[in-house]
């Protein structure tokens, strides 16, 4: 299995390599060079499975010789020993034929833990086997930066340097990222949102002296293995519900494209997917652009879904490489008018993008909305990102096809905007009572580059 750049001008690499590399040298995001097929036999076949042996099956194409069965099947068994419910990621049902896939049920409370478990464990083996140490730096809007931190915390050979906005995450989110006492892991917060962290972030990518200087290596979602984890959750929730006898469909809470994009290469591996939905909040750059407007960049609106509050979809430049017909100098050039605040789709691109997802967005009160009424109608308590995602189900949802909402986090994770849509304060798990009496760790850091590779030369281990 060999992994190209979305750009074009980069080499293959294997699996291990395009992990270990992150963002390509040439700007752009790794992709697979073939999708691997899986039968509507073998997808059958996953039905009772525990969700580690449906992890080890989906996921082993993709991997090639970089790890043999019994270590990659270790390794997918450390990544979820630790995630709170037995089946790893439940369906409960909210209606008639609509399900809330909960995948929130990991140590940070969030679906980024589904990826970054398994890409810790990743890098530790393949470091371990190499001899060598990586310094990973991450941009995150609340949930990635606590996912990699509570991953990699420990590690001998990982140094971690987070990014993540001042101010625009809730504070169970910070606290889950300043309080761990690793010495290992640092939380930077940035004066500025996450797209300013995530262009920094590239910006130290594309700088191959220091890149090479610190051997650097990134974990946010431009990694193809954090894609690839997810992707199993999509055949597991599936399956639960008939595939691969029927379709069903998955609406999905996005604002890095990261999530939905895995459920396109579950569809383009073979999963009777109906329709993919991208669910968006008021940061609307997504549905914006599928609704025919243009990708172009607006002011990023602080909302009590912060997680979405972002107008640069990183991962969206994988699905403009397949809807531009795997045409790298294409890309590079859309990516390179985006720099200059954005550009037009053509018609044959977003057409295709048509055929593969529909789109809505939610406003902040239709999000609260959403909360307390699904609470009445289904006891099930929301955050506000499954909340866009449930609201924007309920819109374009075809009652004949079950319809599956992909739930990002637990509803402690931002009890303020909970308390307020519902009236019930959501507590921690008894495992996190304490985490605000935990001392905190950060260092605020000026939205400036050079600042940023400064402090990180600065606190790497020697």
């Amino acid at each position: 299995m060999k992994y190209i750049s979305t750009r074009g001008a980069a080499p293959e690499l294997s699996f291990e390599e395009a992990m270990l590399t992150g963002l390509a040298r040439d700007g752009g995001l790794y992709v697979p060079a073939e999708i691997p097929q899986v039968s509507a036999d073998e997808i059958a076949a996953l039905s009772g499975l525990s969700y580690e042996e449906t992890a080890f099956r989906i996921m082993r194409p993709f991997v090639g010789d970089s790890f043999d069965d019994d270590a990659f099947r270790a390794i997918i068994a450390r990544a979820y020993a630790g995630f709170d419910h037995a089946a790893r990621a439940p369906l409960v049902q909210l209606d008639q034929n609509h399900f809330l896939l909960e995948l929130f049920h990991g140590p940070t409370l969030a679906f980024k833990d589904f990826a970054m478990q398994l890409i810790g464990q990743l890098f530790q083996a393949a470091l371990a086997r190499r001899g060598e140490r990586v310094t990973i730096v991450g941009a995150t809007s609340g949930d990635t930066g606590s996912a990699a931190i509570e991953a990699f915390k420990g590690l001998s050979n990982v140094d971690v340097f987070i990014l993540f906005p001042h101010g625009r995450v809730s504070e169970v989110q910070r606290r889950q990222m300043t309080t761990p006492a690793d010495s290992n892991v640092h939380a930077l917060a940035v004066d500025g949102d996450f797209d300013d962290c995530q262009a920094a972030l590239k910006d130290m990518f594309n700088d191959f002296e220091f890149r090479d200087g610190v051997r650097l290596a990134g974990v946010n979602s431009i990694n193809w293995a954090r894609v690839l984890a997810q992707v199993v959750y999509y055949f597991s929730a599936a399956v639960s519900l008939g595939a691969p006898h029927r379709k069903v469909s998955f609406t999905v809470p996005t604002g890095n494209f990261g999530d939905i994009f895995a459920g396109y290469i579950a569809k383009r591996m073979g999963l009777p997917i109906d329709r993919l939905v991208v669910a968006t909040n008021q940061n609307d750059i997504l549905h914006r652009c599928l609704s025919g407007q243009g990708y172009h960049k607006g002011p990023t609106h602080p909302s009590i879904s912060p997680s979405m509050d972002i107008q640069v979809s990183s991962n969206f430049e994988r699905v403009l490489y397949d809807a531009y017909g795997r045409d790298g100098g294409a890309v590079t050039q859309l990516m390179d008018e985006l720099g200059s605040g954005g550009f037009d789709v053509s018609q044959g691109a977003l057409e295709f993008l048509r055929e593969q997802f529909d789109s809505g967005r939610a406003s902040e009160e239709e999000t609260l909305s959403t909360i307390g009424a699904t609470l009445r109608t289904s006891t099930e308590l929301l955050c506000p990102h499954s909340a866009v995602g449930v609201k924007v189900a309920n819109d374009r949802r075809d009652p004949a096809v079950p319809m599956i909402t992909l739930a990002t986090a637990h509803p402690a994770k931002f009890p303020a905007a909970v308390e307020q849509a519902s009236g019930i304060h959501p507590p921690l798990p008894p495992r996190m009572s304490d985490l605000f009496e935990r001392p905190e760790r950060v260092s605020r850091i000026a939205n400036d580059l050079a600042a940023m590779k400064e402090f990180i030369k600065g606190h790497i281990a020697k």
